[in-house]
């Protein structure tokens, strides 16, 4: 698929290999295979409009010079027809309020929400599919630690993304 650059924008916290290794592995085991077309990512904003590229990329400049978020994934949540396993992060909040703040204008409504970070695991699945695996992995889940060291800035391309562009996290302004 090609890039285009009317494509909507999106802003996602880069999580450390092992968290994502772990994560994006789950998101394939449960995930139905179709509609699985991105990895596990933690979401800070769904779309914002390409014709800001140059203020979304000038904001998010600013806010990685905050150091690292530490990610606690917490515990499972049920998406009704899905999973996802919801993020605690006091050094992310701040970072979303921030860009938040910069994006005011630009937001839909969806990124009007309160923020609540979290990485689906299961979506678009039947009820009963997404109760059994809920209860599957809720056996022997239990809670673990990482770091974003990033923001990646990403095109919507209909379905699958683009990563646009890495921004890592200096702590040079923390």
């Amino acid at each position: 698929m090609t890039s285009s650059p009317e494509a909507p924008l999106l802003v996602t916290a880069e999580m450390e290999p092992e968290a994502f290794a772990r994560l994006d592995g789950l998101r394939r085991r449960y995930f139905p295979p179709e509609r699985n077309v991105i990895p596990a990512h933690v979401s800070l904003f769904h779309h914002l409009p390409a014709s800001e590229h140059d203020a979304v990329e000038a904001a998010l400049e600013v806010v990685t010079e905050w150091p690292a978020p530490t990610l606690r994934f917490t515990k499972l949540r049920s998406l009704g027809r899905g999973m996802a396993v919801d993020v605690e992060s006091p050094g992310l909040a701040p970072v979303h309020r921030e860009l938040s703040r910069a994006f005011a204008e630009w937001l839909t409504t969806q990124d009007r929400q309160p923020f609540r970070p979290h990485v689906t695991l299961m979506n678009k699945a039947t009820t009963e599919e997404a109760k059994a695996a809920l209860s599957e992995l809720g056996a022997g889940w239990s809670a673990f630690d990482s770091h974003a060291p990033a923001l990646l800035l990403w095109r919507y391309l209909g379905g699958p993304w683009e990563l646009v562009r890495r921004f890592p996290f200096t702590g040079r302004a923390g």
